[in-house]
């Protein structure tokens, strides 16, 4: 991999609204961290930062930094991390690791496809990207900016294994080399795809009615506690009617009418 110089400043602004401010004079907030020295905050070129990454294949840099007014103004890194923003693609964050030359180190590289496999072509089958991604080790001059994989050989059902993807010399691949990085899958029937529609058609309306159980199970509970309520409720009303519309009506229609039958006229006094 070959290194590209970067100019870079010490940062003094710092949090969200340092980086918000930085961000609108067209520099962009970065960090240098490894174990040549702590970590430092700096600050690049939006302009200068954007162009390296335009020109290059993909965002696995090897940078000559040449902090301006600091003690150690030379450093070699590698861009660790770019972070963009979701709808504008604008940088808006970098992390550089900073290594030696003849330190060893291990970067995710990124796996390209050439070609056409065979069995997509005359097969109809389905070229499937396993890892988009491997982790390979060397020396920081001897890292791939990426690997580019030639897969017009492959046919339905087979596959190119880790251990299979040739690398730069003085560098390797990590990891399992019989994990499958890209495959060439077979075409799908009519038959299965009518029956992974039908499969997907019927989870929808299973998980609305179990959502409906659900709903009509936590009503039914109330219900039950309201029914005992109300018959319970049922059994005081009529003793508390009682008490006050039933008997208090009769009491005071039945009596009056009964009273004035039953008594009797005052005798009239003789002269």
């Amino acid at each position: 991999m070959k290194s590209v110089a970067l100019n870079a400043f010490p940062r003094k602004l710092a949090k969200r609204a340092g980086a918000k401010r930085l961000r609108s004079e067209g520099r962009i907030p970065a960090v240098i961290y490894g174990r040549q020295a702590q970590p430092q905050n700096l600050e690049v070129s939006a302009k200068e930062m954007e162009t390296l990454i335009h020109h290059s294949v993909s965002e696995n840099l090897l940078v000559d930094l040449e902090v301006k007014d600091d003690t150690r103004p030379k450093r070699l890194a590698l861009v660790q991390e770019v972070q963009h923003h979701p709808l504008s693609g604008q940088v808006l964050h970098v992390d550089f690791h900073e290594v030696a030359e003849n330190e060893q180190v291990t970067v995710s590289v990124p796996v390209e496809t050439e070609g056409e496999a065979v069995g997509v072509k005359t097969g109809g089958g389905t070229l499937e990207h396993v890892l988009f991604k491997v982790r390979v080790r060397g020396l920081p001059k001897d890292l791939p900016e990426q690997l580019t994989v030639d897969v017009s050989h492959l046919n339905i059902g087979q596959a190119i294994h880790l251990g299979e993807i040739k690398t730069p010399p003085g560098t390797e691949l990590i990891g399992d080399k019989q994990i499958p990085v890209i495959s060439v899958a077979a075409p799908r029937t009519e038959e299965e795809e009518a029956a992974e529609a039908a499969e997907a058609a019927a989870a929808v309306p299973g998980e609305v009615e179990m959502i409906k159980e659900k709903k009509e199970g936590e009503e039914a509970a109330p219900a039950k506690g309201a029914e005992k309520g109300a018959a319970k409720a049922a059994e005081k009303a009529p003793a508390k009617g009682a008490e006050k519309a039933p008997a208090a009506k009769g009491a005071e229609k039945a009596p009056e009418k009964g009273a004035e039958k039953a008594a009797p006229k005052p005798a009239e006094k003789k002269k």
